[in-house]
């Protein structure tokens, strides 16, 4: 049988993880010397480093049986797993942002929003009953409305400070963000034991941690 797999978000969730993990009391000797590696050991565990979108997938089809990423994946993917513990880490939110000094709830004419996350900003917009057309733009989202291309924008922010430098305001904030603990629907029956072992380590190093 093959150990349990925890995908993980490259970049700085994994930096996080890495601390929680040391926190946890396992050796992260695979993952401090990963050199180009993709699958480190990890204690009994095997640590699969993708890309956030892909630990989602890997995880919802149990190539993974747990996964650490941020809930803005979770809610643009829209997948099929356990969400089942708040890491705390990695906060930001989404949020609505336009041009500064500029009514964007103002006429009746149907708005145009760029965004990398379609998903999200769809929904939120359903809620509140509004008729948008939505963009999606790869790269950097604050380009739509200053060329006039979009009304606003939906986007992930931290500090703010792209979002003031490129004279654009919040107009509204969504939703908050921070890095998530997901689990395979199946895995959980399968390696039940297992999983919660884990889980309640966690939240033990989540205390420590704070």
């Amino acid at each position: 049988m093959r150990p349990i797999r925890i995908a993980l978000t490259k970049g700085r969730l994994e930096n996080r993880a890495l601390n929680l993990f040391q926190t946890m009391g396992l050796d992260c000797t695979g993952m401090i010397k990963k050199g180009r590696k993709l699958i480190l050991p990890v204690e009994d565990y095997q640590v699969v480093l993708a890309k956030a979108a892909d630990v989602i997938t890997y995880v919802e089809h149990g190539a993974c049986d747990i996964g650490i990423v941020g809930k803005d994946t979770i809610m643009e993917c829209d997948a099929k797993v356990y969400e089942m513990t708040d890491l705390g880490f990695g906060k930001c939110c989404f949020a609505l942002a336009g041009k500064k000094g500029v009514d964007f709830y103002a006429g009746h004419s149907e708005k145009i929003i760029a965004t990398k996350y379609p998903n999200v900003a769809k929904k939120f917009f359903e809620e509140k009953d509004m008729d948008v057309n939505i963009i999606k733009i790869e790269g950097s989202v604050e380009l739509a409305p200053l060329l006039g291309l979009a009304d606003a924008i939906v986007d992930i922010v931290e500090t703010g400070n792209t979002i003031r430098e490129n004279d654009l305001e919040v107009i509204e904030e969504i939703v908050p963000i921070s890095a998530r603990v997901i689990v395979n629907i199946a895995s959980m029956k399968l390696h039940k034991e297992e999983i919660e072992a884990f889980l309640a380590d966690v939240e033990l190093a989540k205390e420590i941690m704070e």
